[in-house]
Formats: structure tokens, sequence, C-alpha cells
């Protein structure tokens, strides 16, 4: 099944970005994606006969999972969607044109309407930078309170949204101090613009700032279509919202019971396996 789909979608019409650059991502997260071993669920659910937009939760630091599940989508459906960053990213030289050589493109409106409006997918983080950067106590919240910019865009399009969900990276780390306890202990960070999105100092492996291993998860649900609201973003935008969100807190829910009963969640248990 894994098969035609990728050859399906290899004859559509949404061109994967720089070959070169995912046969390169390919060879350098291997290891990293060993020691990940993604577990999928749902794949089926992504249409590849449109453009179509994914939106899902952005897990702790984001960049853990992010570059996996993209290599499963490429891997099993031969699709690699476009990342939306958040705009910081763009101001950093190097650090750009990494990000664009994989296909990441500046979040702003205009620039996802000029994908869209060429047929590309996107793939889109709601919570932004201050999911990214959550605080202790905020493990798999979604924080999309007032963002309804993505379900805009999906109905002016027509595109669909597949909710996409993940579990795992949130326990690569442990927050040791977050936005919250700066702006606290640091009284005038409050009146600094996103000082709420400072990004948390956090413990992984040991003492240090490597990653604890842990096995991810994913789960792409069925599509929100929105090609029956075109002209209505005004009144149905906030609606979408939250069917996306809903559907996605559902994915949540349901990997981290698929992750409890797993024979196989940690790194030990599958080398054992093996």
């Amino acid at each position: 099944m894994a098969v035609d789909r990728k050859v399906e979608a290899a004859a559509s019409r949404r061109p994967i970005p720089v070959p070169a650059a995912v046969a390169l991502a390919e060879r350098v997260l291997a290891p990293w994606r060993w020691l990940t071993a993604p577990s999928v669920y749902g794949i089926e659910n992504v249409p590849l006969d449109r453009p179509v937009m994914l939106a899902g939760n952005h897990t702790l630091m984001g960049l853990l999972d992010v570059p996996i599940m993209l290599l499963e989508l490429y891997d099993r459906l031969g699709m690699w969607p476009h990342p939306v960053g958040d705009h910081i990213h763009f101001s950093v030289p190097g650090w750009r044109d990494l990000l664009e050589a994989f296909g990441t493109i500046d979040g702003t409106r205009e620039r996802c309407r000029e994908l869209m409006r060429a047929g590309e997918s996107i793939l889109i983080f709601p919570g932004g930078a201050r999911e990214v950067f959550k605080r202790r106590g905020e493990q798999y919240r979604l924080l999309w309170d007032g963002r309804t910019g993505f379900a805009r865009l999906a109905i002016e399009h027509g595109y669909p949204i597949v909710p996409v969900s993940a579990v795992g990276a949130e326990e690569c780390y442990d927050i040791l101090v977050d936005a919250g306890d700066l702006r606290r202990l640091i009284p005038p960070l409050r009146w600094i613009p996103r000082s709420d999105e400072a990004p948390p100092l956090v413990r992984g492996l040991g003492p240090t700032l490597l990653p604890r291993p842990q096995r991810f998860y994913f789960h792409f649900g069925t599509p929100v279509e929105t090609r029956h609201l075109t002209g209505l973003e005004d009144h149905a935008c906030g609606a979408v919202r939250d069917q996306v969100r809903a559907a996605v807190e559902t994915g949540i829910t349901f990997l981290l019971h698929a992750r409890e009963r797993d024979p196989q969640r940690s790194l030990l248990q599958r080398l054992l396996a093996a």
C-alpha cells in the first residue's frame, strides 16, 4: 500500500522540494531516526490527489521530531510538504538557508498564499513559538487560542486540513527554568516583545543538553474539509480551528495510550527484541 501511494504522489502535480537535500537528510538523520524508531498511524488519511494543509501540535523545542515526521511522509507517500517557520528563523543567515533548502517558508500569510495558489502542500503548527517553548505543566497542551490564520488560509484555497498529532519529543528534555520563571525573576522582561516565547532552560541526557532518545509516535487524522466554506472565512475560521484542534487532541490521547501499550517503547526493549 505504501509503495502504491508513493507512486500516486509522484504522479501528482505537487513536486518534492530539493531532492538532494532530502537525500542528505536521510543520511544525516539516520542515527536519530533509528534511536527514535517512529511509529506512524493513519498515514492513509493524507490525500494524495490534491494539495493539503497538515496542522499539528508543536512539541518541546520543535526540531526533534519534525524532520523525522517529514522523512516518514517522504518515504511512505513520496510527499514533502513545505513547513511553515517562525519569522525569527529567517533573520539568521546560514540557518535561514538551511531551512529553505528543506522547503521551509517564512510563515507570512502572503508567502503561504503564494504557495497555496501554486498548489503546494504545507505543514503548519498553529501554536507557533509559544507552543515550542513550553512551560512546566504544559506537556502536550495545544496553545492555539486566538490563532485562526491557518484555518482562514485553508478555507480561502479550499484545502483539506489533515490533523497531525505527535508524541514522544516532550520527554526528551526536562524543563528547569521556563519563560514564566524568567519574567517573574526579571520583571522588566514582561515589557519586551515576545518574552513569553523565550526558550526554556532544559536538561536532557544526564546533565547535558543532548536529548534523551524516546520513541516518536505520529497520528494523521481524517481531513477536515473546507471547500464548502469558501467565502465564509470570517464566520467559519473559528469553528474550523476548533474542529482541527479537537482532532489533534484526540490523536494525542490515542498516541499516549498506544505508547503505554507498546512493548518496544524504550530503546532497551527494542534492542532486546532485535
